[in-house]
This record gives C-alpha cells, structure tokens and sequence, in this order.
C-alpha cells in the first residue's frame, strides 16, 4: 500500500510538472500591492498531496507569492500545523491580518479566497 501510494503520488507530481500553468502577468505596482497582500499567507501543504497540487497551481496561475510549508517531511511545520491550526491535515492556508490568526482547510475554499484576494487588490 505504502508503495503504491508512492507511486501514485509521483505520477500526480509528474503530470503537476508536465502542465503546469503559466502565471499571470501584472503591472509591476500591481504585483508589489498584491505582493503585500500575500505576505502573510503560508500554505502548509504535502507535495504530491492532489488537493494540495490544486491551490498550487491556482496560486502559480494567478501569479501569487505565498510561502509553502512541507507539512510532511519537517516536523515543526507539521506540530505547527497541529497545535496551532487544530489538525494535521492539508491544504492549509495560514492567513495572519491585523494580529489575527485564522487557518482555511478546504482545497477550494482557500482557491476562493485566493481568487476574492486577487480581486481586492
């Protein structure tokens, strides 16, 4: 099972590289104002995890610059994820605004925010 579940998850990451999306183009003043609204974001996420290849791919599509957190293989992202989030389970989107700390779980719930924060900008 272990192996299969390896393998699988390297051809999810093969086709992710295959055809991955080009990312958007932007004003450069645009991109920084935008730039500023992801700052604060972290995506903690497994690589070849299909729903986390999802909110990947809509971020390169949309030209974001949010950090990616490999809850899998480094242990502080993961306690990270579970003591502070509540649960090890990804995607996870980490958004931190005005002091506030709020984590989105669901593949297309954190595609829609991301989409909403693209149009805010």
């Amino acid at each position: 099972m272990k192996f299969i579940r390896w393998f699988l998850g390297r051809i999810i990451l093969l086709l992710d590289f295959i055809f991955t999306p080009r990312g958007k183009k932007r004003p450069s003043d645009e991109q920084k104002r935008l730039d500023a609204h992801t700052q604060n974001l972290k995506l903690y996420q497994f690589k070849a995890c299909p729903f986390c290849v999802k909110v990947r791919r809509a971020i390169k599509r949309q030209g974001l610059k949010i950090e990616t957190r490999d809850a899998k293989n480094n242990p502080h992202f993961r306690d990270e994820l579970a003591k502070q989030g509540g649960k090890v389970k990804v995607p996870c989107l980490r958004i931190e605004q005005d002091n506030q700390v709020t984590w989105l779980y669901e593949s297309s719930d954190i595609v829609n925010y991301l989409e909403k924060l693209e149009q805010a900008a």
